[in-house]
């Protein structure tokens, strides 16, 4: 009873300080809901198992060539069968590659990304089917009949959990060709690494995964692989024996791996590759909710103190009309509970969506933050920490002693304020501060790269530009009609109405990952050498002729591509400006003579045939938005390459075409997929996006920060304003003007602010030291991402500053003198 007594005094005091329940609440509720959530966020993408069975003895290799800038080489079939044939620590071996397939028989034939499987991939794996089977050892081999197993996403999205697709046959369509395919099963829910697919299927399905190029070619690289440890081997041994029989290999192949390439080869636990892109940015949101937590812990018990320390005038009159201690201690301790309760209450109404709004975020680096719930562990935990909290702000102030006549003292004197609390305070402010300009300096970091991100423009058209995806359709067509196929595509859809441009090529910009990581190794008569290089790389690029037309780009010296440079005539190239800088300066490179030396290309098709230079081009950036020098090769798709994309220029409205496009195309074929149509501009906007998402994220909880720290040295001036009000009076009194007590007061704030940025600078250089020290490539703010930073808090300092300034600066001398 006597609790609930005093439950209706503490409601009804807060109710005549609103404004402070409602600061106090809402504070705690950003601090509680923005730590759950990115708790639930973290907790879900990097510490929650994977589904795969024993995930503690799975494992990733990984192959790099860091000589020639190779992060992930994949492995070639001859370099898995090297290495796995004299391994102990590892028990299996499972590859995947990853296709496109073009799939038909699933309603409308469209193109999906699909994974090919050897026969161990599920076992080493250790997942299980969710209908069906799994493909097997069974259905290796070029003789095995086609299957494909579906991932639980595909399933359950695109074919509504339809246990009917069991048995059913596809055709599956590639470059190579086409194959027939029988569904025989669906993955359970798991993690899709390497990449998300949408089915996977067994090798014979792709008839490039059979040829003898495949089979045979060391460098035809292009295959992923896991591998499960032997029972009682652990990580490093299993490391050391894989570099030594990787040693071996290299020493054994020595035309095909060179010293200058320098190849070497790794192996991680799977949880820890999966993690690898998220785990980063999530620890640094991780620690950025915990500064905000701190900020908004610091800035609650600034309040919560600074009301207490003025009500001791009312606690002394309660202790001399006979309260006693525990009753007092029950009445701040009821009060906080209410205070710190109704955060805690607000923090569960904001959780749930911001855990959502992290969730999408998140999905930009793991698939695994897809379909995110709130963790409500870390909700009890806040809730605890409140608990605490409301105990400690109960129990902290000084209460008046016992004595009747001591009490009433104190009641007289209770304008004056401590040292002790004032100090307190300060502290509590400039902890706020120091974290605020941390939140902020990355905040305008981060800003401040999507500043230059959004300004850099690329050399082309982008808002005019159409890209459409074709993929090619090869099932019953020679690779001569295909060809024709995509020669009368452009003609037709350029004679559409409103239509400026048209014609085609292997790669959207930006969009198309795998094909734009495509370099080769090429070497030019009479080029200059660099570095003491044999032979240079270069990105390699199919295209239509009127391909740079499409995009507005000029070509500089020489000629475009003619639709007479097909198969049977001249090889012909364009290179890049700055390609031709490199090899030729000063120097004409047109009629030069190139040749592809990479050992890769006689495994896919293209020749080492010379090719003559016919023309030279801007440099065309496709793979950043920040572009950098491009040393790119053009090859005419009629000759050599592949095709796949359509790039139509619009008179007007790009999208208003994409119905016309679609029919046009669809009468040529109606089986041909036609998707993805967008304009290069929105391609650029939607690779900027995990940008944007920083900016506004991390932004987000900076302008929180700073919003809690401004009340905070609000909350601190005004306390010290209300203390010192026998002291204003005073100095008003002996002529003072009012000017000079604002100074006084906004001194106060700016001093505070300083004190708190200069810890910021400190905090934040030993912080920048150890990101370093683990954290290769990390971007850390500039000098003028800082000073911009502390100038906005000075600036914050000095606006919180003004409201008690101003009241500091009205005081009537005569009142505050008649007060004591």
């Amino acid at each position: 009873m006597a609790f609930l007594r005093d439950l209706k005094i503490a409601i009804r005091s807060l109710a005549r300080a609103r404004a402070l329940w409602i600061t106090v609440a809402l504070t705690l509720a950003l601090g509680i809901g923005a730590n759950a959530a990115i708790f639930s966020v973290v907790r879900a993408v990097l510490l929650r198992p994977l589904a795969n069975r024993d995930e503690d003895r799975l494992l990733y290799l990984r192959q790099s060539a860091e000589g020639i800038r190779v992060d992930n080489a994949t492995f070639s079939i001859p370099e898995i069968q090297d290495i796995g044939s004299r391994l102990k620590t590892i028990q299996e071996l499972g590859t995947f590659s990853e296709i496109d397939f073009t799939v038909v028989g699933l309603g409308t034939p469209r193109e999906i990304h699909a994974g090919v499987v050897d026969g161990n991939y599920f076992e080493v794996m250790g997942l299980r089917p969710v209908i069906g089977r799994l493909l097997t050892s069974a259905d290796d081999g070029p003789n095995a009949a086609g299957a494909v197993v579906l991932t639980y996403r595909f399933w359950t999205t695109s074919l509504h959990s339809d246990p009917s697709v069991l048995g059913k046959t596809v055709r599956l369509g590639s470059y190579e060709g086409a194959r027939n395919a029988v569904i025989v099963g669906v993955l359970q829910p798991s993690v899709p690494y390497p990449v998300e697919t949408e089915i996977i299927a067994n090798v014979v399905t792709s008839p490039h995964h059979l040829s003898a190029t495949m089979v045979t070619g060391r460098e035809h690289r292009m295959t992923e692989v896991f591998a499960r440890l032997a029972p009682g081997a652990d990580l490093e041994q299993a490391r050391a024996e894989l570099q030594t029989v990787y040693a071996a290999m290299l020493a054994a192949h020595p035309e095909v791996y060179k010293p200058s390439d320098r190849y070497k080869i790794d192996v991680t636990r799977m949880h820890d590759q999966i993690n690898s892109r998220a785990n980063t940015i999530l620890w640094v949101l991780f620690a950025a909710s915990g500064l905000l937590f701190v900020i908004a812990c610091s800035n609650v018990a600034n309040l919560v103190l600074a009301r207490t320390v003025r009500r001791e005038s009312e606690l002394a009159v309660r202790s001399a009309l006979g309260a006693s201690t525990a009753a007092l201690r029950r009445s701040l301790l009821t009060e906080s509970i209410v205070l710190c309760g109704s955060g805690v209450l607000a923090s569960l109404i904001i959780a749930a969506p911001m855990v959502t709004v992290l969730g999408r975020y998140a999905a930009r680096f793991s698939v695994r933050a897809n379909d995110l719930t709130l963790d409500f562990s870390l909700v009890w935990f806040g809730i605890a920490l409140a608990l605490i909290a409301a105990v400690s702000l109960a129990f902290v102030p000084r209460l008046p002693s016992a004595n009747a006549s001591g009490s009433l003292s104190q009641a007289s004197s209770a304008a004056r304020v401590t040292g002790g609390s004032s100090r307190r305070l300060r502290i509590f402010a400039i902890t706020q501060i120091t974290a605020s300009f941390l939140l902020l300096a990355g905040a305008a970091a981060l800003m401040r790269t999507l500043f230059v991100l959004e300004q850099t423009q690329p050399p082309f058209q982008t808002a005019s530009v159409l890209a459409v995806n074709l993929p090619v359709m090869s099932y019953g067509r020679t690779p001569e009609q295909v060809r024709d196929f995509y020669r009368n595509v452009q003609r037709r859809i350029a004679n559409l109405p409103g239509v400026e441009h048209a014609s085609s090529g292997f790669s959207v910009p930006w969009r198309d990952g795998r094909a734009l990581d495509i370099s080769f190794q090429f070497a030019v008569e009479g080029a200059k050498r660099l570095n003491g290089q044999d032979d240079l790389r270069a990105r390699f690029r199919s295209i239509s002729p009127g391909f740079f037309e499409t995009l507005g780009m000029p070509v500089i010296e020489g000629r475009d591509f003619r639709e007479s440079d097909r198969d049977g005539s001249e090889r012909v190239v364009i290179i890049s400006q700055s390609l031709a800088q490199n090899l030729f300066p000063g120097q004409q490179a047109l009629n030069r003579e190139l040749r592809w030396t990479d050992g890769v290309m006689k495994f896919i098709g293209i020749s080492d045939e010379p090719r003559r230079i016919v023309g030279v081009v801007p440099d065309f950036d496709d793979e950043n938005i920040i572009p950098s020098p491009a040393m790119a090769v053009y090859q005419p798709v009629e000759q050599e390459g592949w095709n796949g994309r359509l790039f139509v220029r619009a008179k007007r409205d790009p999208y208003a075409l994409v119905p016309a496009i679609t029919r046009t195309i669809h009468d040529m074929a109606s089986d041909q997929p036609v998707e993805r149509a967008s304009t290069l501009e929105d391609i650029r906007a939607e690779v900027l996006t995990p940008n944007r998402l920083n900016a506004i994220v991390f932004g987000g909880f900076a302008g929180v920060a700073l919003l809690i720290s401004v009340v905070g040295i609000a909350g601190v001036l005004a306390f010290s304003v209300s203390g010192r009000t026998r002291e204003f009076g005073i100095r008003m009194a002996m002529g003072a003007p009012p000017r000079s007590i604002l100074t006084i007061v906004l001194s106060e704030g700016l001093v505070i602010a300083s004190i708190g940025v200069a810890a910021g600078l400190v905090v934040g250089f030993a912080c920048t030291r150890i990101i370093d020290r683990y954290i290769a490539g990390m971007q850390l703010p500039g000098t003028l991402t800082l000073i911009a930073s502390a100038v906005v808090i000075l600036v914050a300092a000095v606006v919180a500053s003004a409201v008690p300034a101003s009241r500091a600066a009205r005081v009537d001398p005569v009142e505050a003198l008649r007060s004591e």
